[in-house]
């Protein structure tokens, strides 16, 4: 519990002068509620701001309070004048009076506002769908076969017996109910759905028996679509009215979405419509040039020209190889970064030869190899 002593000044709090008027104190703490509200903030230590809030206003908003606070501030002579240790006690401030239904309707699902149709959409589907990174070069049509959700045929969604329905007393077929919450010193009559009904306004006479009143059955279904050209991982392809139906047959269904996964590649790495791939080769490959033939997503070898007195870590670019790009304008590179491949054990015909190789190809002035080596790699 804070003490008196640590409380703030509730103009300060409140970012006002001593001299505001009734709309500004209104006004700052509207702005402030939107900011700190602990359902809405992501801001540090919300909750105890917004209370920090709260009493500010329930005192300054009251003449008699405000004058009383200006007074002897947040302790009296006497003792706490405003009702409580916490200084807010006693205070009933109805929310919808300050802020009109706006800000804390919206958070609490209701209040205020235009009346709101029982129809509703229903929620939608994502399925997730691996492609193949040929797929992304050619393009492809896909089908897949899906368990989807449906209206039950019996009820026509409505979960009950011959579809026939009668008005939910609860909410008077309205679908919502209005409840009084409290936030504090703060009364706010918020809006919700109504349990009964889901919202919908309607309960059945009787339970639909096919579906055993969930207003759902399930259907094998094909869809087909098409993979676009050079589509890029995580794309996700939209089918409208696919998705789960309606609450209790009211509304339009929603929609059905398929991500694309595409499958890893066993050595390329794909960036955006590049394709980047590693090639350990051997020492005399480096040094006298080779060509290497690999198999390549379009169905032709890709050929890799190594060039004599190669480095390794050096790269090759192969160019209109790699994958078309999604905004057209052709294919992309492939680009090879060479790497020195050795061989983990060596016999002794092997380690001989290159004791021999040691002697004519390493530097004779490796401090003079050194400076060499630094300016090809500035001047390149």
């Amino acid at each position: 519990m804070i003490s008196v002593a640590e409380k703030r000044d509730y103009y300060e709090v409140l970012g006002v002068a001593k001299s505001a008027s009734d709309k500004d104190l209104k006004n700052a703490f509207r702005s402030l509620a939107r900011k700190y509200h602990p359902d809405r903030s992501t801001e540090d230590d919300a909750e105890n701001m917004f209370k920090e809030i709260q009493e500010a206003y329930a005192i300054l908003s009251d003449s008699q309070k405000r004058a009383q606070y200006d007074r002897f501030g947040h302790q009296s002579a006497g003792g706490n004048p405003f009702g409580g240790s916490g200084g807010s006690g006693g205070f009933n401030i109805n929310l919808e009076d300050l802020f009109g239904g706006d800000i804390f309707s919206s958070m609490f699902g209701g209040g205020g506002g235009r009346q709101r149709s029982n129809k509703r959409r229903g929620n939608d589907i994502l399925v997730r769908h691996t492609i193949d990174m040929e797929m992304v070069l050619n393009g492809s049509n896909e089908e897949i076969e899906l368990d989807l959700p449906c209206q039950c045929q019996s009820c026509d969604g409505t979960g009950a017996e011959d579809g026939e329905t009668t008005q939910c007393s609860p909410c008077g077929g309205q679908g919502r109910m209005r409840v009084r919450q409290q936030m504090g010193p703060f009364v706010q009559d918020v809006v919700k759905e109504c349990r009964d009904c889901s919202g919908v306004g309607e309960i059945a006479k009787s339970r639909c028996q096919d579906c055993r009143g969930s207003g759902r059955d399930t259907k094998e279904e094909t869809i087909r679509f098409d993979v676009p050209l050079g589509v890029e991982n995580g794309t996700r392809m939209r089918m409208r009215g696919k998705g789960e139906p309606a609450p209790r047959g009211k509304g339009s269904p929603g929609d059905l979405f398929v991500e694309l996964e595409i499958q890893e590649h066993p050595w390329f790495e794909r960036q955006n419509s590049d394709l980047i791939m590693s090639l350990p080769v051997g020492f005399t490959d480096l040094m006298l040039g080779a060509t290497i033939k690999l198999p390549h997503i379009d169905g032709e070898d890709l050929v890799v020209k190594i060039p004599s007195n190669s480095s390794a870590g050096h790269t090759i670019t192969i160019r209109k190889r790699g994958l078309p790009s999604s905004r057209g304008g052709g294919r992309g590179e492939v680009v090879v970064l060479l790497k020195l491949h050795v061989p983990k054990k060596l016999d002794k015909a092997t380690k001989k030869a290159l004791e021999q190789l040691r002697k004519v190809l390493s530097p004779k002035d490796i401090e003079a190899r050194i400076r060499t080596d630094a300016e090809d790699r500035r001047t390149n």
